[in-house]
């Protein structure tokens, strides 16, 4: 499935599906929405599905890996080759990632689609390289319209395997040092809220890289100017190659109804782009959590999602995903598991 074939194929949910699920939700054996964004999940997934009983689905978190040019300019507190060596980490099971997507049974699918490292043929690793890095994109645009679209289509392709493998609900993972300032540039674009309000700092930079950041990205935006109406101009010219990628998964996910748990801020930056390129596609959308990164918070705003949980989480790869997987298994079980009065031969509430 080609990049436009899945944003053709995307179309509204099921909304004669959601109204029958609530119903029932309705009628099991509890006050009416006592259950409150439990029972909501539930009907957003039976809408999706289009099963107003549903089965548990089979669950992945996909964890895109790739580097940034952009870290020449040391907006970072790690090294670049921090993102090859998580990769090693991921695979072997290390992760924070691995412990949380165990604990819900979800399957963590590491995709390496633009790491500075050559791997070579490694178990468990989804190689789907479309470039070594981005380019450094307070220079230059970080990707060519070319490379942007073909980072898209691999997200697309990867979410069409997963529904062809009976997958019925993804999470996004991301890994890459620097991609908390290509998300907090899209987000500047994008929401057209100043720069410093979206840009926090990442991996925990002190007050002059944090200075250093902000700077980078007023400039890069200033140099390029990308088209907040053209999501593609946007994410060539300030993006990352990992968001691409989670922004063509949430798009094949919605052309193949499937929900998409979103994590963090940079999940977020790259659902900014899917949402761009087709608006339906916010309609399969749950925001796991709010993230620490202030410029999460412009970024559900836009989107007109309300995040599940606020922990005060900004590690990414899919951990703050994992967890909300973890509330939409509890919202399905509530709709398919408890009983409704009648089936309990509980009485209901006086009228």
């Amino acid at each position: 499935m080609t990049l436009n074939e899945a944003i053709q194929k995307i179309r509204p949910v099921d909304q004669v599906c959601w109204q029958r699920a609530q119903a029932r939700l309705d009628r099991l054996t509890k006050p009416v929405r006592s259950l409150g964004r439990l029972e909501e999940l539930a009907a957003f997934y039976a809408a999706i599905t289009g099963e107003v009983r549903p089965k548990l689905p089979r669950t992945a978190i996909f964890t895109f890996a790739a580097d940034h040019g952009v870290t020449e300019e040391g907006i970072s507190a790690y090294p670049r080759a921090v993102t090859a060596q998580m990769v090693f980490n991921f695979l072997r099971g290390g992760a924070g990632v691995n412990v949380l997507a165990s604990h819900v049974g979800a399957e963590v699918r590491v995709v390496d689609i633009g790491v500075a490292h050559e791997f070579g043929p490694l178990p468990g690793l989804i190689s789907r390289k479309v470039a070594y890095g981005t380019r450094n994109f307070s220079r230059e645009p970080a990707l060519t319209r070319g490379e942007a679209i073909q980072a898209l289509e691999v997200g697309v392709t990867l979410a069409d395997e997963a529904s062809r493998e009976g997958f019925g609900l993804l999470g996004t993972g991301d890994m890459g040092i620097g991609n908390s300032t290509a998300s907090a540039a899209i987000t500047a674009a994008i929401t057209r809220q100043p720069v410093a309000e979206v840009t926090g700092r990442g991996t925990g930079i002190d007050d002059t890289r944090y200075a250093r950041k902000v700077t980078v990205i007023e400039q890069a935006l200033e140099r390029h100017r990308p088209d907040s109406r053209d999501p593609l101009d946007v994410l060539a010219k300030i993006g990352g190659l990992e968001i691409a990628g989670l922004a063509g998964l949430i798009l094949g996910a919605a052309a193949c109804r499937i929900p998409v748990v979103l994590d963090g801020f940079i999940a977020g930056a790259a659902a900014l782009i899917a949402v761009g390129l087709q608006p339906l596609c916010r309609e399969y959308l749950i925001a796991s959590h709010l993230s620490v990164e202030c410029g999460h918070q412009a970024v559900v705003n836009q989107l007109g999602l309300k995040p599940l949980l606020d922990l005060d989480l900004r590690l990414g790869e899919g951990t703050g995903a994992c967890l909300g997987i973890g509330l939409v298994q509890a919202g399905i079980k509530i709709l398919t598991q408890m009983a409704t009065f009648d089936e309990a031969g509980v009485s209901e509430q006086e009228k």
